[in-house]
């Protein structure tokens, strides 16, 4: 029970991830440096990959520290965990991938992943439980997902 309790946070986790490696901050736009595509799709799905693995390490430890191996947790932990675990890594990455920048050329479309983004942000905030169901619960996130890998941030945009 305990790998299928951890394995059904941390993948309800990595849909809100999106959030993490698409966007954020005050407002839908990016950062004023320039850079590549291949470098913003690199270090992007970076970002990604490196919040993912901080989250999942993150959940399994709350899962032993409160004793879950062996128990569904209740709502009130799953919003705990959105609210210290998920919505925090999910603003730290935000933050990262709008350090980044924007390609030229492509503003348009990562200001629109970021609208996404910040929608689905805004509804984890919210409503932090939602974090935990499936995808439909959030459509942003769909959304989000679907503009991320037009732009080349598979990782990113994987849906959980």
């Amino acid at each position: 029970m305990s790998k299928r309790v951890i394995a059904l946070l941390a993948g309800a986790l990595a849909i809100a991830l999106i959030v993490a490696g698409c966007g954020g901050g005050n407002g839908n736009s990016t950062g004023t440096a320039s850079i590549s595509k291949a470098e913003f799709e690199k270090k992007g799905n970076a970002i990604c990959a490196s919040g993912e693995k901080r989250v999942n390490a993150e959940v399994e430890e709350y899962v032993r520290e409160n004793h879950l191996t062996t128990q569904k947790p209740t709502q009130a932990q799953m919003t705990e965990i959105a609210n210290t675990i998920a919505i925090p890594s999910i603003q730290r990455q935000i933050d990262e991938i709008r350090a980044l920048g924007a390609p030229a050329g492509e503003e348009e479309q990562v200001s629109e992943v970021l609208a996404a983004v910040e929608e689905a942000l805004e509804e984890i905030k919210q409503d932090p439980a939602k974090i935990m169901e499936s995808e439909s619960q959030v459509p942003a996130f769909a959304k989000a997902n679907r503009l991320a890998r037009g732009l080349g941030l598979d990782v990113c945009g994987e849906e959980g």
